[in-house]
């Protein structure tokens, strides 16, 4: 998410490293600010604007002759972003007592369909009652695929037979039959689309606007079509008045120009945004938290919020004293992956954490962590219950076996077993430190090449593929036994 214009912004603010602020790096830098935003597809004027302010406000005296300008750089541009994105209202609105009518609007390919399930799922997590209504006659097995996402979430799904039909009738009969029959507190309205805005879609949803009257009115974008999704955000609220705008497939390969521009162009906020396919990924979207992100600064709030919604309490606490006892077997770290890959991918939850989207990137160039935490999963799987409570009593008939289950060179589980060792070693002492000593050994660990015998499962990486051992994968893994043994002389010393 925002991966291209936080890059951009992070080479362009590198004037920040040379010591002070003057006018001259100010504007040379803000040229560069122009450009990634640009690149990254935000609306001109938008950026002209934003770039005016921010050096306005940084060469005020106010910044230019403070003890710590760069923050303060840092701090006008965060606040700037906010603005552009700012401020929000996510409430629905929802009536007490009687039924609320929400009408979702947006072109074809958009993801309005499953977003309206997972609009669905959210009220229902939050006690309400509802309903959606089957009302884009126009694209093939719409109907069809409404009620299996209404299956999927649990919640009654009302349809009409398309041929004898018209998306305003469909609309106004689920209305009245859930104010008629109750059960239902919240319609949502899934209207047609279309492949590009004209007279004819835009006639339609104005007639189910009209008979209907839904209390709420949101457009579903896609952030991945850029300003075309700003252009189409601007032509629904001039003919609909629209309440909020929903942007979807934020998780794939988007620039983010779209989030930044639509609440400026359209005076529309950003309610809410998707950011995968399952019916569980709809978040709340927070200008502050999002303009963190894009500066790289990570996002804990969220990242909090998501791991008190995916992760056992109870199971954590436990996990937590078998570490500080020494009993954290390979199971309990097997039910630890399990629980982290609930919160999502491993390089966007790191890209939560402030500091870390650095080496979320270079996990990305060493290959795909999610690939890597599947084959350890399937190690682990083929090993008895005893040898998953007793790792380090692993012998070379038990290892050989393991890794003709798992289809592994016996090497890797070799190797597994001694990260897990080491890594149980480091868990164990870092139960003991208070949360400033935490943090420091996690920075620690932070510096490339801490982590400890990735040589070795390198090794045996090269090892499995019955090829000849990379020169330098052997040198490599040599000359840090080497370092690991001087270090090792000097401690006992």
């Amino acid at each position: 998410m925002f991966e291209g214009i936080t890059d951009g912004l992070r080479s362009a603010l590198s004037f920040l490293n040379k010591g002070r602020l003057t006018e001259s790096n100010v504007r040379e830098g803000m040229q560069k600010v122009r450009e990634a935003l640009l690149e990254a597809d935000v609306n001109y004027d938008v950026v002209q604007d934003f770039i005016g302010r921010v050096t306005e406000r940084t060469l005020g005296d106010d910044v230019m002759k403070s003890l710590t300008p760069t923050q303060q750089f840092i701090g006008i541009v965060h606040q700037e972003l906010v603005s552009l994105m700012g401020p929000v209202d996510h409430s629905l609105h929802l009536l007490k007592g009687e039924v609320t009518v929400l009408m979702m609007c947006g072109l074809q390919g958009s993801g309005k369909t499953t977003t309206c399930g997972k609009l669905a799922r959210m009220l229902k997590e939050q006690g309400r009652r509802p309903m959606l209504v089957a009302a884009d006659l126009q694209r093939p097995a719409a109907v069809e695929q409404l009620i299996v996402v209404g299956e999927q979430v649990g919640v009654t799904v009302y349809s009409e037979p398309p041929q004898s039909s018209t998306p305003l009738d469909v609309c106004r009969n689920a209305v009245a039959k859930a104010r008629k029959e109750g059960g239902v507190d919240v319609v949502i309205l899934d209207t047609a689309g279309r492949l590009h805005v004209d007279d004819e879609l835009m006639k339609e949803l104005e007639e189910i606007d009209a008979r209907c009257q839904p209390h709420q009115v949101l457009l579903v974008c896609d952030a991945m079509t850029g300003q075309d999704a700003v252009n189409s955000a601007r032509a629904f609220n001039e003919a609909l008045e629209l309440d909020g705008v929903i942007l979807t497939k934020l998780d794939g390969d988007t620039r983010g120009g779209a989030a930044l521009s639509v609440k400026t162009v359209t005076g529309v906020p950003i309610k809410f945004i998707g950011i995968g396919e399952q019916l569980d990924r709809l978040e709340l979207f927070h200008p502050d938290r999002m303009a963190g992100r894009i500066l790289g600064m990570g996002d804990v709030v969220t990242l909090f919020e998501k791991v008190q919604k995916e992760v056992d309490e109870d199971e954590v606490m436990k996990a937590q004293e078998k570490m500080r006892q020494g009993n954290f077997s390979l199971a309990d770290f097997q039910k630890q992956m399990k629980m982290m890959k609930r919160l999502g991918p491993i390089r966007d939850v790191m890209k939560y954490i402030p500091g870390m989207g650095g080496i979320a990137d270079a996990f990305s160039q060493m290959g795909d962590p999610e690939k890597e935490l599947k084959r350890l999963d399937g190690i682990i799987n083929s090993m008895t219950v005893w040898e998953r409570e007793n790792p380090n009593k692993i012998d070379r008939s038990r290892r050989t076996r393991i890794a003709r289950g798992a289809g592994v060179d016996p090497a890797e589980v070799n190797a597994l077993v001694r990260q897990f060792d080491q890594m149980s070693t480091l868990m164990r002492r870092m139960s003991g430190l208070g949360p400033i000593d935490r943090i420091r050994a996690v920075q620690e660990l932070s510096r490339p090449g801490a982590i400890p015998a990735d040589g070795e499962m390198r090794l045996a990486k090269q090892r499995s593929k019955r090829g000849p051992v990379d020169p330098q994968v052997l040198k490599d893994l040599k000359k840090k036994k080497r370092k690991d043994s001087n270090k090792s002389r000097k401690k006992n010393r």
